[in-house]
């Protein structure tokens, strides 16, 4: 039998088009022509968005169902209900207090300012001092603080933006991004800048990768890969500069990134890989090594959000303590972001974010050129900056110095440790994964985890909840290393934790079933809305 020529396998495909198309005029081909390119084009680029197609379906029904007059209504009548109930908490907790809704017509004396500052600043029920909160305030000393706040008065009105008037500024400004880098194992190439937070450092390392990608490879539709786990900046940053945000699932055992689910989300317009170390809701690191070689194989930069970790994680190693190589050591790391303001215990306000090369953070500077004030140039988000912040940030490092904050890496990793060591014994609950430094995440199989954290916020601790699974996490500062805190901790995490298995199948009350309640809600938006009025809230002000 002769072989089929390409001519005869075209054949019946081009009798029935002719067929189809015989009785045509010929606009009428031109038209279905024209409208069949289209429609394949159109077809094409919706499947080929970055969102899915369930994603995006997702969110238009709630949209479209959200417009139905009686589930507005609904919807309506709930947001009232929770924003009276935020703005009932503000006022029970400033109730003491008298609100300025103008200037007053004369100045106050210094006096009165002080005392009026030191009656909102005793405002709240948790006592953070004897450490009984989680994170949030990462070291507190009376010397240091005198130190700071003579520091900060001295700088208060300075401003790095003017160099050629603030050069001492400066410099105070590029010596602590260079203690910074050395810590991380940065080179000579290694560079950076301070940013008033994590937050600002993620942003402005996704500003440098989105330019340089943008500018060497062409890319115009930038996507990031991370893991689920990361912190909540990438996803600002992602909304501030239309980049994609690629999530990736974490291992259910070690909760830490998948990496072959991590692998298969990279694509050619992908900008940048990142990897946590540690992560925020459960302190475990990602396997930063595994993360930079896909960097390397697919000529990606890589960042490392350090941001809570900060210089414990930079000294855990030093400390005793084992963990997996994460920084400028490991080849393929393009950037890191630390904190400065956590176990840098800096003043609040002031983080670094550091690169491996000048060619990246020659992309997260922007520069005008052609307006009539004249040439501008700034580092970050901000134009002018608080010089005061940045001279307070260098005294405290200057004052700590390396013995100074391995001290307080072993403190703290020591503190961890038993802490982590006591939970794992306690009947009914688990730890999620390893904790790489000084975060502790708890779960239970057994009953509502929130009922935990309700029971230990009636004895005075403030904890971290988490979602997606429901668990609650202590993040350990220096402030827990004080002699029994750890102890209190432990007894009353033991003992409140024995009284819910005796009727673990109760379900939580009160404020806390707001969080497993939140997480039932399929469509987020309605949750976003929910915190959109918790903001507004924060700025409640008594009507004229």
């Amino acid at each position: 039998m002769r072989p089929f020529s390409g001519e005869e396998c075209v054949k019946p495909v081009t009798g029935c088009i002719n067929r189809a198309f015989g009785n045509k005029e010929p606009w009428q081909v031109a038209a279905i022509t024209a409208t069949t390119v289209l429609g394949g084009v159109w077809i094409w680029t919706e499947l080929t968005k970055d969102e899915s197609l369930y994603v995006r379906g997702k969110r238009q029904f709630f949209k479209l169902a959200k417009k139905l007059p009686p589930v507005r209504r609904q919807i309506e009548a709930e947001l009232d209900k929770a924003n009276n109930d935020f703005e009932s908490d503000i006022k029970k907790s400033n109730q003491h207090l008298t609100y300025s809704l103008r200037l007053p017509e004369k100045g106050l004396s210094n006096e009165q300012i002080l005392g009026l500052v030191d009656d909102h600043l005793k405002n709240g029920h948790y006592s953070w001092r004897d450490g009984q909160v989680s994170g949030a305030v990462y070291g507190y000393k009376p010397e240091l603080v005198e130190l700071v706040t003579e520091v900060y008065g001295k700088a208060s009105y300075t401003n790095p933006l003017h160099a050629d008037l603030f050069p001492g500024v400066c410099k105070m400004e590029a010596e602590v991004v260079r203690m910074a880098c050395t810590l991380f194992h940065g080179n000579n190439d290694s560079c950076g800048t301070m940013t008033t937070g994590g937050t600002e450092s993620i942003c402005m390392a996704m500003k440098a990768y989105r330019d340089y990608a943008r500018e060497h490879k062409g890319i115009t539709k930038p996507n990031i890969v991370v893991p689920r786990t990361v912190h909540a900046a990438f996803d600002k940053g992602g909304q501030y500069f239309n980049i994609h945000v690629r999530y990736v699932d974490v291992d259910p055992e070690t909760y830490e990134v998948d990496m072959k689910k991590f692998k298969r989300a990279i694509n050619s317009n992908t900008i940048l890989l990142v990897g946590s170390a540690p992560n925020f809701p459960y302190g475990t690191m990602d396997d930063i090594q595994a993360i930079a070689a896909l960097g390397v194989k697919y000529d990606i930069p890589v960042h490392v959000d350090a941001c809570l970790g900060s210089f414990v994680v930079a000294l855990v190693h030093h400390a005793g303590y084992q963990v997996r190589p994460f920084d400028f050591a490991v080849k393929g790391v393009t950037s890191i972001s630390a904190d400065t303001h956590k176990y840098g215990f800096a003043p609040k306000g002031s983080s670094v974010i550091m690169y491996s090369q000048k060619k990246f953070k020659d992309h997260q500077f922007t520069v005008t050129t052609d307006w009539p004030g004249g040439v501008y140039g700034s580092p970050t988000v901000n134009g002018s900056r608080a010089g005061g912040i940045i001279a307070a940030c260098w005294a405290t490092m200057m004052s700590f110095g390396y013995e100074g904050y391995l001290e307080a890496t072993k403190r703290i990793i020591d503190t961890a440790r038993y802490i982590e060591r006591g939970a794992r014994q306690i009947d009914g609950l688990f730890i999620f994964g390893k904790p790489a430094t000084s975060v502790i995440a708890f779960g239970s199989n057994v009953f509502d985890i929130f009922r935990l954290s309700d029971a230990l916020c009636k004895l005075g601790w403030s904890l971290n909840p988490l979602q997606f699974p429901s668990g609650i996490h202590i993040c350990i500062t220096d402030m827990h290393t004080q002699p029994g805190v750890a102890d209190k901790f432990l007894n009353d995490l033991r003992s409140c934790t024995a009284e819910i298995m005796k009727d673990p199948g109760q379900p939580v009350v009160g404020k806390f079933a707001l969080y497993g309640m939140a997480q039932s809600i399929p469509d987020r938006s309605v949750i976003g809305e929910v915190t959109r009025l918790f903001l507004h809230s924060m700025y409640y002000t008594p009507q004229k």
